[in-house]
């Protein structure tokens, strides 16, 4: 697998990112040649996989020491599958997520490159770099010839310039696995069809979010922009499947996924429907109503896990976006904002959440969100794993402390590479925003 050592962006981008990170109040704060080299960490550690999988657990279905040892179980058989030698599999439990279960991740290591090389495309080869096979379709470019059981490279377009070549998986309209890692540049396990009904992947920020949530038994919660049900399902989880959970997706055919990821996690308190969250709040409030839309204040918790430019996503090794695409959430975000505060209950929480590491997108959210609705105020997150709000929003030293931003570039140095599992795993994250509020 061809690695780059910085993710490629657009040089419009780069100098927008850079102008982040290098704000006033950042220089003022760490000085230049600090504030440069966290903007020159963050975009090599964003082409590169964080040094763990993290796996949330379905503790609603069996308890974490169950499911820990089956899973040990399912991936030494999966080992011993693709290696004649038996492979010891370390699986650490999360020190204070009681749902969450840690793997480390080998790499990178070193590859012998071959003669013979396959190529496939950017999100594909993002994936082989978590542990995943290569699927048939993710595949843009083989060798003639190549037959079932021949050894390849695989390397990924980065730069999108591979145009389709000649390969026996197109010309058969071949589905499933195409190529089987046997030496990755990053060794982790594959997941595939293991334990389906007890363990979920999930990055950790995206756990955290469920749990900062905090739903309760009984509760009616909304997720607003649901797909694929991850953290749908979380919710649903953490209440034990009692209560309501209600999911919204304006694209259709996510929501089956949603539907399917409930129906494997065995959870029944999902409900799911195609909706543009921005419209989700009706105009009668008298109305009673089980689907979308719905009259305001009808939730006791709301999830807005927005839409964004996915900036913090890793391994990220080519982002093709102009910068105007990448500005264009912030107004998509604020209506949705909006909804959501209207559909919340006074007394209710809202939780606004991103996978990216712009301000416009996080911290000048929130500044926006506290000035335009005076009923919501910002409230401590339990865990709290990540690191402060970033300056430059204008926000206050206390209300940057309320937020919670994972920004791997603070901990992508040699001496984290050294540090146990679990104190590395809080730090060496995806990017991701979390900010709790309370309406009053």
């Amino acid at each position: 697998m061809s690695i780059f050592p910085r993710i490629s962006l657009k040089p419009e981008v780069t100098d927008y990112l850079k102008n982040v990170f290098l704000n006033k109040e950042v220089l003022s704060s760490v000085g230049h040649q600090e504030a440069e080299s966290r903007f020159q960490r963050l975009l090599t550690c964003l082409s590169h996989p964080p040094s763990y999988t993290c796996v949330r657990v379905s503790t609603h279905v069996a308890p974490l020491d169950e499911i820990r040892h089956k899973l040990e179980e399912e991936l030494r058989k999966c080992c011993l599958c693709s290696s004649a030698e038996e492979v010891s599999v370390q699986i650490l439990p999360h020190p204070c997520i009681p749902d969450v279960l840690l793997l480390p991740v080998d790499g990178p290591r070193p590859v012998e490159k071959l003669s013979s090389e396959l190529v496939v495309g950017a999100q594909c080869g993002s994936a082989v770099l978590r542990g995943a096979h290569v699927f048939a379709p993710g595949i843009l470019a083989s060798p003639k010839y190549m037959k079932a059981g021949d050894a390849v490279s695989v390397y990924s377009d980065v730069e999108g310039k591979c145009t389709r070549g000649a390969t026996a998986f197109r010309e058969r309209k071949t589905k499933g696995i195409g190529v089987q890692m046997v030496e990755p540049l990053y060794q982790s396990p594959s997941f595939d069809n293991v334990l389906p009904g007890l363990v979920f992947l999930q990055n950790l920020p995206s756990v955290v979010v469920g749990h900062v949530l905090n739903p309760r038994p009984g509760e009616r919660i909304l997720d607003m922009c649901a797909a694929p049900g991850g953290k749908t399902c979380h919710i649903a989880a953490l209440m034990g499947d009692q209560g309501e959970v209600i999911a919204l997706d304006r694209i259709r055919n996510k929501i089956e996924r949603i539907h399917q990821n409930a129906k494997t996690l065995r959870l029944r308190s999902i409900k799911a429907y195609c909706f543009d969250s921005a419209k989700a709040v009706s105009s009668d409030a008298a109305q009673d109503a089980e689907g979308p839309p719905f009259p305001p204040e009808s939730f006791d918790r709301v999830l807005l896990d927005a839409p964004c430019s996915g900036l913090g996503q890793r391994p990220n090794m080519a982002c093709t976006w102009s910068l105007k695409e990448i500005c264009s959430y912030q107004p998509l975000q604020r209506k949705l904002f909006h909804a959501a505060v209207r559909l919340l209950k006074r007394g209710g929480v809202l939780v606004y959440s991103t996978c990216t590491v712009t301000l416009a997108e996080n911290e000048e959210q929130v500044a926006w969100a506290l000035q335009t609705f005076p009923c919501l105020t910002l409230q401590p997150q339990e865990p709290h794993l990540g690191a402060e709000g970033m300056l430059g929003a204008r926000l206050s030293p206390e209300q940057l402390r309320l937020l919670q931003r994972f920004s791997p570039e603070l901990s992508w140095d040699q001496t984290e590479t050294a540090a146990p599992l679990p104190c590395r795993a809080d730090r060496d994250t995806i990017g991701f925003f979390i900010a709790k509020f309370l309406k009053n």
